[in-house]
This record gives C-alpha cells, structure tokens and sequence, in this order.
C-alpha cells in the first residue's frame, strides 16, 4: 500500500519538495523511516536535497534520500546542516567551510 503524500512531514525550515515527497510516497520502506525521523533530521535531508544548482543533480539526491532512508541512514552523511535555520547561529566549522567555498566561486 502507498502512502497518501499528504501525509508525508516537513522539516523545520523547509516544506516538503514534491518531487521528495512523490519519490518517498512510492517507496514504503524509505516514508516509514522518514517518518520515524525527528523534524530536524527530515529538514536536513530536505536541505541536502534542494540546495544543489542543476536539476539533474537535484533529481539524483532525491533518488539518493529514499535509497539512504532504505539502508537506514538517519541523517546525510557529511553534511554540514541546514545553513537557513533562523533560531541558531551557524557554528563555527560551517561558518569556515562557507567562506571557503565562497572564495571558490
């Protein structure tokens, strides 16, 4: 049976993307661990999943989300967290690893 997509949770900071939500709402496996996920873990996932420029990437972490809650995976690895939360300051590492990155451009 599949999940009714209007049953499917946000995160914090960030909405439920469609295209998340249509690829979890087919996988049963993948929206029964997102649900089992506190607020915060699902808004870094949403966050790990739309931050990217190019569609074709964009479309790749959302095949990676459902794949990684599948093997039960919790949180993206190696992710820095989601850098649009208003109700924190950034902490130091991810303050680094931005302005770093900024240089790159």
């Amino acid at each position: 049976m599949l999940m009714n997509e209007a049953s499917i949770a946000g995160g914090i900071v960030h909405r439920m993307p469609a295209d998340l939500k249509m690829a979890l709402a087919d996988a049963p496996t993948a929206v029964a661990a997102w649900q089992s996920l506190t607020p915060l873990a699902r808004n870094e996932w949403i966050c790990w999943a739309v931050t990217v420029k190019q569609q074709r990437t964009r479309d790749e972490h959302v095949k990676r989300v459902v794949s990684a809650l599948k093997e039960g995976m919790r949180r993206p690895c190696c992710w820095l967290g989601c850098f649009h939360r208003k109700d924190k300051a950034l902490s130091p590492s991810v303050q680094w690893v931005l302005h770093k990155r900024s240089k790159l451009r």
